[in-house]
């Protein structure tokens, strides 16, 4: 690739990263859980404030930095320890941030390559790295859902929430993105560990039907990434990959506790509900992966009383929690981003090349 043209990319890419993005999500969530608040409030809502309990709040600060911890430990490992410590810090709070603000659907795994990349890693391996952790992402919810599906059962929909129409949809977009999932799960399986150049063959086929070749460039490339992934990754052993999946079970299921962690501080929560909460991050999680905003901002406050309202109380409440939720598991990245990402650029780039701001 002639260097103007990487040059280029390299600095759309930083574009998209730039620290002054972080307003338009802040704004947009901020107004959504603001227009709930006035919307919802009554004098003496709050009063479960005073009777909160500080041992689950120190509950989710730990799950919060026991998740951040396990994420750095997972890239450091899946990288094969070519990253150092703080290397490992700076790729994943520059991840977080991307996640935060591109729109869910994309994510920070579109830009993760590129942070890996310029970390010192080769184009190749970094595009490796990063399906792998897409792979055990989609593993996670591949072996989770059917756990939470025989626990739970149809409690994991809020029929007190939604009319029988909106939770039939909701029933049939779980289930979608569940197989969607799971039959993209297993295509990288296969293409990494068995054979690539299949695959590759069948996704270029597959998106050169009408309808479907403006991806066909897309696909091509994506065939060639699984390749390159392939020929980098096969000839790690049991102990790389036994390390690698339990991490993500640790992260994942950390994440999945935070909601439980703050419920449970401000309202009295069984043990069946913690874990009915936990399910339920799951279903939520499909409004998350059609966000068209960024990090979701807006769409993933507006339906948090969905899913959870019942187990809060009142409404002003439940936007409390939202407001919390949101705050340590959205906005804080969003801070820690752009702090984080101005000193990774100069450390990478030198002082030729800066975010705008």
């Amino acid at each position: 690739m002639p260097l103007t043209q990487q040059n280029n990319q390299e600095q759309q890419l930083l574009d998209k990263l730039k620290p002054s993005r972080i307003v338009l999500p802040v704004l947009i969530g901020l107004g959504v859980v603001g227009f709930m608040f006035w919307r919802s409030y009554r004098p003496g809502d709050l009063a479960p404030l005073a009777d909160a309990k500080l041992h689950w709040l120190l509950v989710m600060l730990a799950v919060l930095v026991a998740r951040d911890l396990g994420y750095i430990y997972r890239i450091r490992h899946i990288s094969e320890r070519v990253l150092s410590w703080r290397q490992s810090l700076d790729v994943i709070m520059i991840w977080e941030f991307a996640s935060c603000v591109l729109p869910s659907a994309v994510g920070g795994t579109a830009v993760a390559s590129f942070i890996l990349n310029k970390e010192g890693i080769s184009l190749g391996k970094s595009l490796a790295y990063v399906m792998v952790t897409a792979l055990l992402d989609n593993l996670y919810y591949v072996v989770t859902v059917p756990l939470v599906v025989w626990l739970a059962g149809d409690a994991l929909y809020p029929h007190e929430a939604l009319q029988g129409g909106l939770v039939a949809t909701l029933k049939a977009a779980f289930i979608v993105s569940y197989v969607m999932v799971s039959l993209y799960a297993l295509l990288m399986l296969y293409a990494i560990f068995v054979n690539p150049e299949s695959v590759k063959r069948l996704l270029v086929r597959l998106f050169s039907f009408r309808g479907l070749r403006r991806w066909r460039a897309k696909a091509y490339q994506h065939g060639n990434e699984m390749v390159w992934a392939s020929a980098q990754l096969r000839g790690n052993g049991a102990a790389y990959w036994l390390q690698a999946i339990g991490s993500t079970f640790f992260v994942w299921t950390a994440r999945y506790l935070v909601i439980g962690c703050i419920i449970a501080a401000f309202v009295d929560v069984s043990w069946d509900e913690f874990l009915l909460i936990f399910g339920r991050n799951l279903t939520y999680k499909v409004i998350l992966l059609i966000a068209i905003t960024p990090g979701g901002a807006g769409i993933a406050e507006g339906a948090f009383p969905t899913f959870f309202g019942k187990f809060i109380g009142t409404p002003t409440m439940t936007n409390f929690v939202v407001l919390l939720y949101r705050l340590v598991t959205y906005y804080l990245y969003l801070v820690l981003g752009a702090f984080f990402l101005p000193r990774w650029v100069a450390r990478v780039f030198g002082t030729r090349q800066s975010p705008a701001q």
